[in-house]
């Protein structure tokens, strides 16, 4: 049987038919909607045993229509929630606009680089300096050799709340491969765009980093000194009086990154006094036959490195002056324009014996010696 409806809703209703026992249920579940375009509804009356069921069913709806429908919705829901975002990120500004303030760049006070050409006021490109804006900063370059006490000396700085010292960042060759690349690392450490533990970011009141002779700072000296001086980079200058000391560290080094004696790792530092006492038992033999030669070519460099960088701002230091005068320290903050801090390093030093109890064929290196300019680094001098 059909029937039609003009205006009707959805209903579900369950009726009681009483006739004869025993009773019969007739279930009708009646569906109408308000659509007037929709063909009559289809009515079916199933008999089964005591019940009877009136089943109505609704003719199939167009799907286009209900995508149109869920789709008109979604874009009206997408603008809704698109205009209140955007009015709340407006907000700030709108309430600036109320109050006549203004979003501006920190403006510090022009200085004149004839007058102090040695402080700086990065804007680095990947974050904000915020409240130090102002601060100056002031440029420095550690150089050194291998195993003359830099990576402690550096350690010390970078225990000064604002000295970020950036570690041995020559070390890779694409970074020194010409002038060009030297000077685009340098300008990223100056920026304070360069990362790394040390960094202390937007407070920094010197910025730096280590970098060894033998790292490009010899080969591209004359381009490297006009830049410093532009920039007024500061140099120290950090070596051992005893060359004949740092041969010693050198040699232990290098077999300790074969032996590996502390767990299967290798490590130039340590911070234990029992990992200082495993790799001080290592007595290396030194080669006589270039030993001289050696402590002479390690001479030259350094006095060449004090020639060609003579017409920079700079401070030298050696190792063993540090270790046992304190004061030193102090020289230093006060070279680079920092606050006085009382600096300090976990490391803990590896070669701490007389010469003779680490060198395992001492007789041979004293008869060596005897007699030459070098003969006062036998006595630790």
């Amino acid at each position: 049987m059909l029937v039609t409806y003009a205006d009707y809703c959805v209903v579900t209703f369950t009726f009681l038919i009483r006739q004869e026992k025993p009773k019969k249920f007739l279930h009708v579940v009646y569906l109408r909607e308000k659509d007037a375009g929709i063909p009559p509804l289809n009515l079916k009356v199933i008999r089964s045993g005591n019940v009877d069921t009136l089943i109505i069913k609704a003719p199939k709806r167009s799907p286009l229509l209900i995508r149109m429908v869920f789709l008109v919705c979604f874009m009206v829901f997408g603008v809704y929630i698109f205009s209140t975002c955007f009015n709340q990120a407006l907000k700030p500004y709108k309430m600036a606009k109320i109050l006549n303030l203004q979003f501006n760049i920190p403006q510090c006070p022009p200085i004149n680089r004839s007058d102090d050409p040695f402080s700086h006021y990065p804007r680095p490109r990947t974050f904000d300096r915020k409240e130090c804006a102002c601060n100056p900063v002031r440029f420095f370059a550690i150089l050194s050799m291998q195993r003359s006490g830099s990576g402690w000396f550096e350690t010390l700085l970078n225990s000064h709340v604002n000295v970020s010292s950036n570690g041995e960042i020559f070390g890779a060759k694409d970074r020194r491969s010409n002038a060009s690349a030297i000077f685009n690392t340098l300008d990223t450490i100056y920026n304070l765009d360069w990362f790394s533990s040390a960094a202390k970011n937007e407070c920094s009141a010197a910025v730096g980093l280590k970098w060894m002779l033998n790292q490009g700072a010899m080969e591209y000296h004359r381009d490297i000194v006009e830049y410093f001086n532009e920039r007024g980079v500061h140099i120290i200058y950090l070596f051992r009086r005893n060359l004949l000391r740092r041969i010693v560290s050198m040699l232990a080094n290098s077999y300790d990154k074969g032996a590996r004696v502390l767990n299967g790792t290798h490590k130039s530092h340590v911070h234990s006094p029992l990992e200082a006492e495993i790799l001080a038992g290592y007595k290396p033999t030194v080669d006589i036959t270039t030993l001289i030669p050696n402590l002479r070519n390690d001479m030259e460099k350094i006095n060449r490195a004090l020639v060609q960088f003579n017409s920079t701002r700079h401070i030298l230091l050696f190792y063993e002056d540090v270790i046992n005068n304190r004061t030193k320290l102090r020289e230093v903050q006060e070279f680079l324009g920092l606050p006085y801090r009382n600096l300090t390093s976990r490391q803990v030093k590896i070669h701490k014996a007389p010469l003779l109890n680490q060198i395992e064929n001492w007789p041979d290196v004293v008869k060596q010696l005897n007699g030459t300019p070098y003969e006062c680094f036998l006595q630790g001098k």
